[in-house]
């Protein structure tokens, strides 16, 4: 028990950006980014046992947060409510950088669940093998799907 303790700790120390960016990209919102953020550590920690290791542990991490956020996305879609909303701006557009990536996450968030993943893998420069081996798809189709999605963003308004 003390090894998996261990060896929990030091997965989450080396794969809490990856964990959390994936969540932020599933969410507008910092407390619901939280909240998934605990929720996929949650199932890390229950999937540990299972976990075989036929693949790499951050391959491992990739799909387990991303089914995650997807689960809690189709949730909350079912379970739609009326948000609270703050006047406060929580992100910076002062310059035209972070009005891009804001634009970006914008395009980004409108997107399928399936296809929001393959983008976000691609962003962080994952090969196709990758995020074929992360998404349960081919790389030929991780292909086809990129080339949609990236058709798809560029016709949003």
């Amino acid at each position: 028990m003390q090894q998996d303790e261990q060896f929990f700790t030091d997965l989450v120390k080396q794969n809490k950006s990856t964990i959390y960016s994936v969540c932020y990209m599933f969410s507008n919102d910092k407390d619901e980014v939280e909240d998934l953020f605990q929720e996929s550590l949650i199932n890390l920690w229950r999937g540990l046992p299972a976990f075989e290791g036929r693949s790499q542990v951050a391959t491992w991490v990739w799909r387990v947060t991303l089914n995650t956020c997807i689960s809690a996305d189709r949730k909350k879609k079912r379970n739609a409510t009326v948000p609270l909303t703050m006047d406060i701006d929580l992100f910076d557009e002062s310059n035209a950088q972070s009005q891009q990536a804001q634009l970006l996450r914008d395009r980004i968030q409108r997107l399928q669940p399936f296809d929001r993943a393959i983008v976000l893998l691609w962003l962080e420069s994952m090969s196709y093998d990758e995020i074929a081996a992360i998404v349960g798809i081919s790389p030929k189709n991780v292909g086809v799907r990129l080339y949609r999605i990236k058709e798809q963003l560029k016709k949003m308004n």
